[in-house]
């Protein structure tokens, strides 16, 4: 991950943006930067390849997941 944009209250759906960690469960608005090139589509076009699923190379633990718009 490159950068935290914005984090989500879930309770009102407002952006939080002067606290840029994400614990367990939290939702946000992230950058994500890759060393190879990553194809996809928006999440609205195609729920298949427009979503993602980050896993912690070290461990194999799943550490997030995504929508891509």
């Amino acid at each position: 991950m490159k950068a935290i944009r914005y984090k989500v209250d879930v309770n009102t759906l407002h952006k939080i943006e002067d606290d840029l960690t994400l614990g367990l469960n939290e939702i946000g608005r992230i950058l994500v930067r890759t060393t190879q090139p990553f194809f996809y589509d928006s999440y609205k076009q195609n729920r298949g390849t427009g979503s993602v699923i980050l896993i912690d190379e070290d461990t194999n633990k799943t550490v997030g997941a995504g929508m891509i718009i």
